[in-house]
């Protein structure tokens, strides 16, 4: 009797060990696979948080204090998709790709074209505009297609394709880095004209139609500079994101969201 009793304590022993055990293994997982999984998913949870830079309209531009434009509504659509709210950053071109990189934004959003460049420092979503660059000169200007550009004194928003593409060496079909002025925005890049410091400014057409039409004396060549696609950009490390706003973003694609709004700012010709 003594003897059954004490393996009956051992017994018992061994099944409560086990208990304990798996309920010491699984607790910890869960709550570091949910924590992982909000880690990666944005910067602080509940928000999604988009760069840009507000001086490219009508892709984005300021209304006041607000930052308005196709952008920033296409990123409210895919931010109501997701359940999250929308946080908008008003940053230089420049710093976008390498705050998306660090990890200070989710996502960057500003008329921003892919190229192969890009693609090695961040991923990019799927289409979800196309820009065309074209050249703004003087009403009297002796530029009259994108082939007398050589030799010309030319200006561009910095880090923007458009600069990009015009400062490669002509052998890549660029104009020379020395004939290449690089400016914060592409007001400044107008200005310049303006007053004679450059001879053009290559920028998107949607933004060159804008500053034409605020500015006298100023046209818009008939010949394009380059056809391309915008498109959303996120960290390597962040595919989760990636792959939820490329599906909300597919959504409002094919239900007509995304072209109701581009097509509230611009206005078929």
């Amino acid at each position: 009797m003594k003897k059954f009793s004490k393996i009956v304590s051992v017994l018992a022993a061994l099944a409560i060990a086990a208990l304990c055990c798996g309920c010491g293994s699984n607790t910890p997982d869960t709550k570091s696979d949910t924590t992982d999984s909000k880690a990666s998913m944005t910067v602080t949870e509940g928000k999604l948080i988009m760069a840009t830079n507000a001086e490219f309209p009508p892709y984005e531009y300021k209304e006041g204090d607000k930052i308005v434009g196709i952008d920033a509504e296409v990123a409210k659509l895919i931010a109501d998709k997701l359940n999250l709210e929308l946080e908008i950053a008003d940053v230089d071109f420049d710093s976008i790709i390498p705050g998306v990189q660090s990890g200070k934004y989710d996502m960057g959003m500003a008329g921003m074209t892919v190229t192969d460049e890009r693609k090695e420092k961040v991923n990019f979503s799927d289409s979800y505009a196309t820009g065309v660059q074209v050249v703004i000169v003087k009403e009297d200007s002796d530029i009259k297609t994108t082939a007398d550009l050589n030799g010309k004194k030319i200006g561009a928003q910095q880090g923007t394709t458009g600069y990009i593409y015009a400062s490669d060496t002509v052998e890549n079909g660029g104009f020379g880095e020395e004939n290449v002025t690089g400016y914060q925005n592409g007001a400044l890049a107008v200005e310049a004209l303006k007053g004679g410091k450059i001879d053009c400014v290559i920028i998107d057409n949607e933004p060159a139609k804008a500053y034409v039409a605020a500015n006298e004396g100023l046209k818009i060549l008939d010949t394009e500079y380059v056809t391309e696609d915008y498109a959303i950009c996120f960290a390597k490390s962040n595919t989760e994101l990636q792959t939820k706003v490329n599906d909300a973003l597919k959504e409002l694609i094919a239900d007509g969201s995304v072209k109701k709004v581009v097509d509230t700012y611009i206005k078929a010709d």
